[in-house]
């Protein structure tokens, strides 16, 4: 029986899919809960296509992780969105997260330029035609947190003296947690509340509760 390597994926491909961007969206999803909009006034997409100008219908970008302000999700399982249409749904995302890749790298900082003949850059798009407020990008192999505010007609980068964006609206904050999530150990990016504290999610939550339940002599196990 002849044994050979695994194969492994050439990371400068763009839009390669990974691990990495199927568990990092959605503890973004998780730990996103702002004080002051229920999950009624948002919506979250994790891939999705944001079709952007109504003058090119087919135009569109497909962020890594948004969040939408004053739109509501889905109730029913036939009614959830194939794509996000802003012309449609007369809102543009608030805040926008890119998972940095070596392939993507220029385009996620903005360092190409629109070709001619071609839909906009990704920047371009964010920045000019959508005018997001905050676009986000995240740097898993430096652990290098990115974030760009839209001031006046520009995005500005914010300048970090450690790895954490607060956000008035969202009365959250936007930062890298070293911890294990999914089993796995490493940086990653999460919402913290006022005090500062890492939003919990929901197997957190339970587990703490079970912690504290055994405090008390009660085994969880047997409620």
């Amino acid at each position: 029986m002849y044994q050979t390597d695994p194969p492994r994926e050439d990371p400068k491909e763009p839009a390669l899919p990974d691990e990495f961007h199927d568990f990092q969206p959605q503890l973004l999803r998780e730990t996103c809960q702002p004080p002051n909009y229920p999950r009624e006034e948002m919506f979250i997409a994790t891939n999705l296509n944001v079709y952007y100008d109504s003058r090119h219908h087919l135009w569109h970008k497909r962020p890594d992780w948004f969040l939408v302000l004053d739109v509501t999700p889905a109730e029913k399982q036939e009614d959830l969105r194939w794509n996000y249409v802003v012309w449609q749904e007369g809102r543009a995302p608030f805040l926008v997260v890119e998972l940095l890749s070596p392939g993507t790298e220029a385009e996620d900082l903005g360092q190409t330029l629109k070709s001619a003949n071609k839909p906009p850059s990704k920047w371009q798009v964010y920045e000019q035609y959508m005018r997001i407020p905050y676009y986000v990008v995240f740097d898993r192999y430096e652990n290098q947190l990115h974030v760009f505010q839209l001031i006046a007609t520009q995005y500005q980068e914010a300048e970090l003296y450690e790895p954490k964006f607060w956000i008035p609206k969202l009365e959250l904050g936007l930062g890298v947690w070293p911890g294990k999530y999914q089993e796995t150990q490493g940086f990653w990016l999460r919402w913290y509340d006022g005090a500062g504290n890492w939003i919990e999610t929901s197997a957190e939550r339970a587990e703490r509760l079970a912690e504290k339940l055994r405090t008390l002599g009660i085994n969880p196990d047997d409620l």
